[in-house]
Formats: C-alpha cells, sequence, structure tokens
C-alpha cells in the first residue's frame, strides 16, 4: 500500500470534474516542480507518506491556478496547515523544514 501513486489527471478530474479541463490539468502540471522535476498530466505523483514535498508542490500549483494567483503569493502556513486537519495521521507536508532554535 506504501508504494499507491496518484496519476494526476485522475486526480484533478475527480475534485474538480468538468473543470479540470486541459489547460488547468496543464497548467497544474507546468507549476508542480520538484528537484528540478516537472510533472505531466499523466505522471503519478508518489505517495505523500515518502515524497510529502512532491504533494506539497502539487497542492500549491493546484491553489495557485484555481484561484489565479503565483505560486509565490500561496501562503505555505496557510496550506501546510489546512493539510494537516484535513489528514491529521498522514506525514506532515513541511517535513523538511527545520524548526529554529531561540537564540
Amino acid at each position: 500500500m506504501q508504494y499507491r501513486r496518484f496519476c494526476i489527471r485522475r486526480v484533478l478530474v475527480s475534485w474538480f470534474g468538468a473543470e479540470a479541463t486541459d489547460d488547468f490539468i496543464w497548467e497544474v502540471c507546468f507549476n508542480t516542480i520538484v528537484d528540478d522535476r516537472q510533472y505531466y498530466g499523466l505522471d503519478e505523483l508518489p505517495a505523500p507518506s515518502l515524497h510529502p514535498r512532491a504533494s506539497r508542490e502539487f497542492l500549491r500549483a493546484v491553489v495557485a491556478v484555481r484561484l489565479n494567483i503565483g505560486m509565490r503569493k500561496v501562503n505555505l502556513k496557510a496550506l501546510d496547515r489546512a493539510y494537516s486537519e484535513a489528514f491529521p495521521h498522514s506525514t506532515p507536508l513541511n517535513v523538511n523544514k527545520k524548526k529554529r532554535e531561540p537564540p
């Protein structure tokens, strides 16, 4: 079960239905770049438990395209908090971020 992958096109179609046009899917994929790898509509995202950054960038791209804003304008703290509330038992999306020690 841990090797389960998610086809980007199928995820977007199941979430957005008829609104998930080819242009919408292309724009989300164009913005989903992780470690210099760009995803395409029929590519599969790795499971969030194994590669949370790919899922985070995918969700970030969905929000940016859906709201018609730039990728840098997506509030990552709010995105991470919403993900944690929706999926409380999953791996946090922002696992690579180190906590700052107080001075």
